[in-house]
Order: C-alpha cells, then structure tokens, then sequence
C-alpha cells in the first residue's frame, strides 16, 4: 500500500474550462439522482445554468439526442456532464462527451465539489465510506448508528436515504456514513474519503463495466486518496489487493476485517468478542502488538439473527462498521452501543414472522447469488425452505447451490425463466425437493410459492425468500417482491 497508484481507465478531462461558478452543466438523468442534482444546482449563483436530459416522458427539460449530430449541438454549450448511474460508460452522450472534452461527474465528484463547513467549525464532514457487491446498506446504517452512539450528528447517505449531494450542503452534520457504489465511483475523481471499506467482490454489474477487472478497478477507486484507513476483507483477497494498489495519504492505514482472530492491525473475533487491534492503542505504545481493546460481543448482535441463527456476513459487516468508525476516533463504548441499537432495514434478513415453528425470513435484498449465499450460510444443514428465483442476468447458479445445498430441506422456484435455478438444483442438489411455481400468473406467484415453501417446511426450519436474481421479471422492485412475500405470510392461517 502507498507507492504504487491503480491505473484506471482513462476518464478524459476532468476540470471544466470555466470555473463551477459560471459553468454550463447538464444532469444526464432525471430519476432520484437527476432530480436531487438538478434541486442542488438549480440555486442562484452555484452554476452558470443547468439543463437536464432524459429519455422522452422523463420529464426532464430536454430529450436525450438519438443520433451524433443531435448530441454534438446539446453538447456545443455545455462546460461539465453530471451523470446518473444508469448512464454505463458507454454510453453515446458520455462518449461524445468525452470526445469533445467536456468533463464526467458523477453525483459523487459533485458532492465532493460542494462540501460545505460545518457550523461546529473544522472544515467539511468527512467521509467514512463504503462499497462492495453485497452488505453496503447494512454496513453504512450500522456505521451511522455506531457513531450516533458516539454522540456524532450523522446521516447514512449515498446509495441509501438523503442523496449525497443534498448532504455535503449541511452544515449541521459531522461526519457522513456514505455508501458507493460501482457506478458512482467509476467517475469520482477527487474525492478523498477520511476511510474506506471494500466489503466484497463478486460478479456483478458486468454489462455496466465490461469486465471483472473494471469492476473491481472501479470499486477501488474507494481508497484512492484516503486518509486514515483502507478497510478489506481478510477473506477476500481482491479487496486487499485494491488496498496494495492504491496511493493513499502518507500515513494511512491497510485495516483488515476477519471473522476469525485478527492479526495486528486488523479487527476481528476473540471467541465471541469483537476485537480491535489497529485502533487501541498509540502506534508507539509498549506491548501494543500484544494488546487489543474489545468492541462488543455477539451477543450485542443477537437480535439480528434470524431464526436464531446469525449469518457471519453480518459479523462481518459489523466488523467493518467498526473498522470505519474506530478510524474516525469514535470509543469502543460507543462501537458496542451502536450494534446493539442497530435494526436493519426492510428486506435485509428480516424476520416476518414465526408460524407453527417455522420461521419466515424476507431477504428479497439479495439479488445475487453472492448475497443469497451470504443468506443461506447462516442457517443450519438440511432447515432452509429457499425461495430463489427471479432475472439470472446471465449468470450461473453452479457455486451457489453446490456451496449451499447441504442447508436445503427443500427449494421454489419462481420466475419467469427459472432454468438456470433448477439446473444447478438438479447438477448440485439433486436429492432436494423442487417445486417450480408456474410463472403464468404473475399476480398470485408469491402467494403460490409462500404455500408450496409451507407444506415442505417442518417445525425448525426456516423459509428464506433470498431469490439470488432481480425481481423486475414478475415485480417493481425487490422492495415489492419482499412485500408480497410478507403480505403472503402474513396471510397464512395456523394449523388447527
């Protein structure tokens, strides 16, 4: 780590001709982040002028151009691009932008542009922040309520709650729990976070990036410039290999999170203790390296474990929020009060509700086949009912299921395309009881999954809805998916 600097690719120019104050922007997009870009931007004397575009219907002020000639006149009075995620790298306008040398934000870059002082003096609040394919939300809302605990006022922005944008402009806030993704990072180029996380890295995103390489490039971009800490996963070496080849401040630190006994300089697991032994002590202090100082136990965790049982993803996500937060001088005291305060939000693991000593577990968050192996491997062999289904993205299930199917009592499968569900199921677990539910009737799929998941479930078990693909095939969201499972649940009448 320090000396060697990632070589990304390359982003073209980056400053505008003309100072933000007179600059001539377009917000590309106009969804959550459009909206709340353009809402920023619109104010007197923040920029020249702004414009947004979108597809037709968007709403936005102009259409997005269809062909180069179109795109080449939006383009002639435009000083900065701000984009939207949705707008892969590829994309013609941030191509042709690139071309006629017109600088790519994202809301990220942007934010970091507008950081304002805090009213308690010390310049801007700086960030903690954190990417990865799965766990970001968690660990960014356990990372805000850590340092609520430590008496920080602090919001959990970026890919979750306020937008980042609107947050860098409150003064009134001391530290910022941020959470980026992929997209955002790919065209951030000056932010400098006070520490950062990578939490994990998998195949994800790929029509978006292009390549594996890029995506995790991209998601490296995290530590470039950090501070004080670059947080990885011990048992992911592609994190630490971002970390090695990042070029951070002088000082900062390579924090490692493991599930097992951390090494010096690392947080991690004594028995059932949260240890830190990088933050605990002065670097020049006696015995330091045979010292650590504890930040909670599991049992502070308890009531995050489904069924009973918890998932050591979310160990380890507590571990990295804690990483981050010792980072910031936050008190071990504060690390323990936090965890306990924390409750994760809607379609994360959350229990819906026990029934004739089942347990119903909406984990709809997990869109990937990494997050639902995430899920599963935290309930015991041979007790999980999985609900798996939804949009593969191309992707394979091999691993998964062969990682997993020792869980299994039994699977359903939903979704329009379910073949790629059932052939790893039958290559990998071929002894599991399948119910595939028949897509026709898109209106009543979670209700007939919900009862096919019940007549195989036994008193012990857990039904788990973790589809391991996105939902937009038979739903709006997962948002929506996880409501019809809870809905459905809900609605099942005890055993007489």
């Amino acid at each position: 780590m320090g000396g060697l600097v990632v070589v990304f690719e390359a982003h073209g120019a980056v400053e505008p001709r003309v100072p933000l104050t007179e600059a001539r922007v377009l917000v590309a997009g106009f969804g959550v982040t459009g909206r709340a870009v353009a809402g920023v931007l619109a104010v007197p004397g923040r920029v020249g002028s702004v414009t947004t575009a979108a597809p037709a219907g968007g709403g936005a002020d102009v259409e997005l151009p269809a062909d180069d000639a179109d795109r080449a006149a939006l383009l002639a009075d435009v000083d900065l691009l701000v984009t939207s995620p949705g707008f892969a790298p590829r994309h013609p306008l941030l191509v042709a932008a690139g071309t006629a040398g017109i600088p790519v934000w994202s809301e990220v870059e942007l934010a970091w542009r507008l950081r304002v002082d805090r009213a308690a003096g010390g310049g801007p609040a700086p960030w903690l922040a954190v990417t990865g394919t799965n766990g970001k939300t968690t660990t960014v809302e356990m990372l805000a309520s850590i340092l609520t605990a430590a008496a920080l006022r602090t919001r959990a922005v970026g890919n979750v709650g306020t937008p980042l944008v609107e947050a860098a402009l409150d003064p009134d806030l001391d530290v910022l729990a941020v959470e980026l993704s992929s997209f955002q990072l790919h065209f951030a180029h000056t932010v400098a976070v006070r520490a950062g996380a990578i939490l994990n890295l998998a195949d994800d995103h790929l029509d978006w990036h292009g390549s594996m390489a890029a995506y995790a490039a991209d998601k490296g971009r995290i530590f470039e410039r950090a501070q004080v800490a670059c947080v990885y996963n011990v048992a992911d070496t592609a994190t630490e290999h971002q970390v090695r080849e990042a070029d951070v401040a002088e000082g900062a630190l390579a924090v490692g999170f493991t599930l097992g006994a951390p090494q010096p300089g690392m947080v991690g697991l004594i028995e059932d203790v949260l240890v830190d032994r990088t933050f605990h002590a002065p670097a020049d202090a006696a015995g330091r390296a045979g010292t650590a100082a504890e930040l909670g136990t599991l049992a502070d965790l308890e009531h995050l474990a489904p069924g009973g049982a918890l998932p050591p993803h979310v160990v380890a996500n507590a571990l990295a929020a804690a990483a981050l937060a010792r980072a910031h001088g936050v008190p071990a005291a504060a690390v323990r009060d936090g965890l306990r305060a924390f409750h994760p939000g809607a379609h994360r693991l959350s229990q819906v509700r026990e029934l004739d000593g089942v347990h119903y577990v909406d984990d709809s968050k997990a869109t990937n086949a990494h997050s639902a192996a995430a899920a599963l491997a935290g309930f015991p062999p041979g007790s999980v009912v999985w609900i798996a289904g939804g949009l593969a993205k191309g992707a394979r299930f091999d691993d998964l299921v062969a990682q997993s199917a020792g869980r299994l009592r039994a699977a359903v499968v939903i979704g329009v395309d379910p073949e790629p569900f059932t052939a790893a199921l039958a290559r990998h677990a071929p002894k599991v009881p399948v119910v595939v539910v028949d897509p026709g009737d898109t209106g009543t799929v979670m209700r007939r999954a919900v009862d096919a998941a019940r007549r195989l479930a036994q008193p012990g078990d857990t039904v788990l809805l973790a589809p391991a693909g996105a939902s937009q095939d038979q739903f709006r969201s997962y948002a929506q998916r996880g409501d019809a499972f809870a809905t459905e649940v809900g609605a099942l009448a005890t055993y007489a």
